[in-house]
């Protein structure tokens, strides 16, 4: 039975992806998270509901803990989520970012190569790409050019390098990047879900509105170059976005380290969103116009062909009125 070792487990991506493998029951699971973002409820929910592995509160930044983890339990693999993703937060502190997403994600890289762990999935982001000079109508590749605008974008891409160089100088340590669009949405069997306080994804902050927990919500600029104004992303279910990394770990046997964009391929507008939300909530919240927050591309697509092409991932949950209401349900019994 392989281990596995989840960063971030106790997260909104991370407890689904969590729960996609103990459906499995193929794996020996160690969560760690340090609950600064992650919910020691949401833990026991996955555990209550599809199966028992070990939780570990550890945050990533005591070096001397993890080389102890890692040295203790010899993992065949880590799935590595524990990060900061703020991108308003990296403008303005861009050194926590660093720090969190490179400084630890690079410390923990190097404990994986002294511990012998063969496979590393990395959770990285649309947002190494930057503000494409043009998108295709198929969306953005893997070959397409990195250029990230923020701190958030950069403290992800320099992990990705550092994984590159590592993988070439150490033979048997392998990666797969999977650089997410937008995820929304929560557990189609409806047992855990986004819980994250004072949230900025699109989809939750609606959800709260049409319940009545937010007073009103903000579009944030309505002058960008797209057909109504605002920023278009591809919004990706969580549970389609979960099966991805079960994908990459199957492919990491027989292949090399590799890097796949996530997404679906097709881009909704914020006020389509919004409209979405209204349509499913039935209820005719307000949306606020508000200025533009720093750090935002007018438009990020995903081309996901390549992962569709070298593994079996196929998504399930491609539905935008699908996605909002999993997210209203789940917000209604938060």
């Amino acid at each position: 039975m392989q281990k596995i070792l989840i960063t971030g487990g106790a997260g909104y991506i991370g407890s689904h992806v969590t729960k996609e493998l103990l459906k499995r029951g193929e794996y020996e699971i160690t969560v760690v998270d340090n609950l600064s973002t992650g919910f020691l409820e949401t833990i026991e929910r996955v555990k209550k509901h599809y199966g028992d592995f070990e939780f570990i509160e550890l945050d990533l930044s005591d070096w001397q803990a993890v080389a102890k983890l890692m040295q203790k339990n010899r993992f065949d693999a880590v799935i590595h989520f524990a990060a900061a993703l703020v991108v308003p937060e990296s403008v303005e502190n861009p050194l926590k970012y660093y720090l969190n997403n490179t400084a630890n994600t690079a410390n923990l890289i190097k404990e994986c190569v002294r511990s012998g762990v063969g496979k590393f999935i990395f959770s990285s982001t649309a947002a190494v790409y930057g503000e494409p000079a043009s998108i295709p109508k198929t969306g953005i590749t893997e070959e397409d050019e990195t250029q990230p605008i923020n701190p958030y974008g950069r403290s992800k891409l320099m992990s990705e390098q550092v994984l590159k160089d590592t993988a070439k100088a150490y033979e048997g340590f392998k990666y797969v990047v999977l650089r997410y669009f937008n995820v929304a949405g929560a557990d189609m069997g409806g047992k855990i879900g986004q819980s994250t306080k004072n949230a900025t994804h699109l989809i939750k902050v609606a959800a709260e509105t049409a319940l009545g927990k937010r007073e009103k919500m903000y579009i944030f600029g309505d002058d960008y170059p797209t057909p109504d104004g605002t920023c278009i992303r591809d919004y990706i279910h969580v549970d389609d976005l979960s099966s991805a990394h079960l994908e990459a770990l199957d492919y990491l046997d027989e292949n090399e380290s590799d890097i796949f964009n996530v997404g679906y391929g097709r881009g909704y507008s914020v006020k389509e969103v919004i409209d979405t939300m209204r349509k499913v909530s039935g209820n005719d919240f307000v949306a606020e116009i508000a200025p533009r927050r720093p750090g935002d591309p007018a438009i990020l697509i995903a081309n996901s062909s390549k992962l569709r092409q070298k593994t079996s991932w196929k998504p399930q949950y491609d539905d935008l009125e699908l996605v909002c209401k999993t997210a209203l349900e789940w917000e209604k019994r938060l």
